[in-house]
């Protein structure tokens, strides 16, 4: 196969134009050479974004992807590299779905004692939201999350 302009590179790879651009401008893949005008992509480029989207479909972020990307063109990196690096993912995706737990525990609390009916007035759904139970002064919701090192 040989290079393929940016738009005929995006259909290969499953993506959009825009995303192409975007893994140039985040350094993910190199910016091509420009051959007759037309920006040209090889083959190998191509399958390093399909590469980075599928990282993404499994839960890597595009930094996480760019990490395993750096391990895979080491040649003294080591398979228990990569795998730790997945093994680290695996435990945000449980922290991820012990927070969920959490928060779908909390709304079935307040759905189970809302009398489905009435006026607003008396909506337990919208009292419970009102008060702030003791422990919300110490939530950190909107804080970004602290990276663990692996």
């Amino acid at each position: 196969m040989r290079n393929l302009t940016i738009g005929r590179a995006a259909r290969e790879a499953g993506v959009g134009v825009e995303t192409i651009r975007f893994y140039e401008r985040q350094g993910l893949i190199a910016q091509p050479a420009k051959g007759s005008g037309y920006r040209t992509y090889s083959p190998e480029v191509v399958a390093r974004i399909r590469f980075i989207r599928q990282a993404q479909r499994i839960g890597f972020s595009l930094k996480e992807a760019q990490e395993l990307l750096a391990l895979r063109a080491d040649p003294e990196a080591d398979c228990a590299d990569v795998r730790a690096q997945a093994r680290h993912k695996i435990a945000e995706v449980d922290e991820r779905i012990s927070e969920l737990l959490r928060v779908r525990a909390a709304l079935e609390a307040v759905v189970a004692s809302c009398p489905g009916h009435g006026g607003l007035s008396g909506c337990t759904i919208l009292e419970a939201l009102d008060q702030a139970p003791p422990e919300a002064a110490a939530c950190r919701c909107d804080e970004p999350m602290k990276r663990k090192s692996p």
